[in-house]
């Protein structure tokens, strides 16, 4: 099939990217101007999803079979979560559909779950917008990523100790590695059971807390752990003065909003959330795939593999 691919430049993108090729599907990525892939091989189509008509220029009468969205807003801020998360996605399924395209597979999250966050209630918003477009959709809520749980390995490899907030039990996730959640995205199209449904999809387990990952690389390390514990009360604080700040300096709004969001996945899980019983909920959280997060802290200790952490990058 013809492919169109958003958000090709990301480590998932790059990944789905990868898979469709694998699979013999005619790939064609959008870019932004003066972007490029960081490999060769695939078709791109330089235009800005955030402005009306510009996809469609860049088609210029192509016609497609389907797509796929890996498109995130790089700063999680309340502008641009709406600009990219909502408007821009609205922007590629109208055009694509215009375009020939019946089904669209989207990436989003399983924090939408439980929103607080601009990014979480734009993503919810496009959703919604999917799902009732009468279009042929997948709807992909993967857990944690392996970049987003290795942002201290370096730091202790150094000789630094792993932050923990809490005792670093508090919440769990079942990561998934980008190879396995691309096999996954993938196999949307064609899986008739993935179909019309929003999937949430975590890696093999069992489910991991921060505390589990400090162990387990100091484990690898062969080094006595050595652990540092930060309190909430101190992302409260700085989550809050920011806030109250934000309304008389508004410039600040945005790194209110980023504190917020390091609040929110400093205490909230990334599992399946149980309404009933109020509360997240591993066993229920379903698997994919078989890379560990392990393996990955192995492959970053020899230097098999490297992650480029941008935003991830907290510690």
């Amino acid at each position: 099939m013809a492919i169109l691919l958003a958000g090709a430049t990301g480590t998932i993108g790059q990944a789905v990217a990868r898979e469709l090729t694998a699979q013999g599907h005619e790939v064609i990525c959008t870019l932004r101007p003066g972007a490029t892939l960081p490999e060769a091989g695939p078709r791109t189509l330089e235009c800005r999803l955030t402005e009306p008509g510009s996809l469609s220029r860049a088609l210029n009468g192509q016609r497609i079979d389907a797509v796929i969205s890996c498109m995130a807003s790089r700063s999680g801020a309340p502008a641009d979560a709406w600009a990219v998360e909502h408007d821009a996605q609205i922007n590629l399924m109208e055009e694509a559909s215009a375009a020939g395209a019946r089904q669209f597979i989207l990436l989003s999250a399983i924090c939408v779950q439980k929103p607080r966050l601009a990014f979480q209630y734009a993503k919810l918003a496009f959703e919604q917008r999917l799902i009732d477009s009468g279009l042929d959709f997948s709807i992909v809520r993967p857990t944690a990523f392996f970049k987003s749980l290795s942002g201290q390995v370096a730091r202790v490899m150094e000789g630094k100790p792993f932050l923990v907030f809490g005792d670093g039990r508090q919440t769990a996730c079942k990561p998934i590695s980008d190879r396995d959640l691309a096999r996954f995205i993938v196999g949307c199209l064609t899986d008739p059971d993935r179909r019309g449904r929003i999937l949430p999809v975590g890696g093999p387990g069992p489910a991991v807390t921060p505390l589990d990952q400090a162990d387990r690389l100091f484990d690898m390390l062969n080094r006595e752990p050595k652990i540092r514990h930060v309190p909430f009360a101190l992302m409260d604080g700085i989550a809050g003065t920011l806030g109250l700040v934000s309304r008389v300096i508004p410039p600040l709004r945005d790194k209110a909003e980023f504190a917020r969001t390091g609040r929110y996945y400093a205490t909230e899980s990334m599992l399946i959330w149980d309404d009933a019983r109020a509360r997240y909920d591993a066993d229920a959280t379903p698997e994919f795939g078989s890379d560990t997060l392990w393996d990955h802290y192995a492959d970053l200790i020899s230097g098999r593999a490297t992650t480029d952490l941008g935003a991830h990058a907290v510690f």
